[in-house]
C-alpha cells in the first residue's frame, strides 16, 4: 500500500485526495463563517427595525401632542375672538343708542357728539 502512494500514480492520487480533503474543510469552514454572519446580522437587522419601530411610535406621540396643543391654542384663541366680538357689539349698541339720542343727527354736517362717537369706532 505504501508502495502504491510512492509510485507517481499514487502520488498524484494522494495529492488530488489532499486537495480534496482541504477543498472539503474550505468548504465546512466558509458555510459555518456564512451561518456565523447571517445570525449576526439579522440580529442587526431586527434591531434596526424594532429602533425604527420605536422611532415611528415617538414620532407619532409627538405629533398628537403638538396637535393637542394646538387645539388647546385655537380654542383660547376662538375665546379671546368672542370676547371681543361681544365687546364690539357692546360698542356699536352704545353708539347706535347715543346716535338715536343725537338731537343733531338729521344735519347734513357732524357735530361734535357725532364726532365723538366716529373717534370711539377708531
Amino acid at each position: 500500500m505504501i508502495a502504491f502512494f510512492l509510485s507517481p500514480i499514487g502520488r498524484r492520487v494522494g495529492a488530488l485526495a489532499a486537495l480534496a480533503l482541504l477543498l472539503a474543510a474550505y468548504a465546512y469552514i466558509d458555510h459555518r463563517g456564512y451561518a456565523r454572519a447571517e445570525a449576526h446580522y439579522k440580529g442587526v437587522i431586527a434591531a434596526e427595525h424594532a429602533a425604527a419601530a420605536n422611532a415611528a411610535i415617538a414620532e407619532t406621540e409627538r405629533q398628537a401632542a403638538a396637535n393637542n396643543a394646538a387645539k388647546v391654542r385655537e380654542a383660547e384663541r376662538i375665546a379671546q375672538m368672542q370676547a371681543e366680538n361681544e365687546s364690539m357689539e357692546l360698542k356699536i349698541k352704545e353708539l347706535e343708542r347715543e346716535a338715536g339720542e343725537d338731537p343733531d343727527a338729521g344735519r347734513v354736517a357732524i357735530g361734535a357728539p357725532g364726532v365723538q362717537r366716529i373717534n370711539k369706532v377708531r
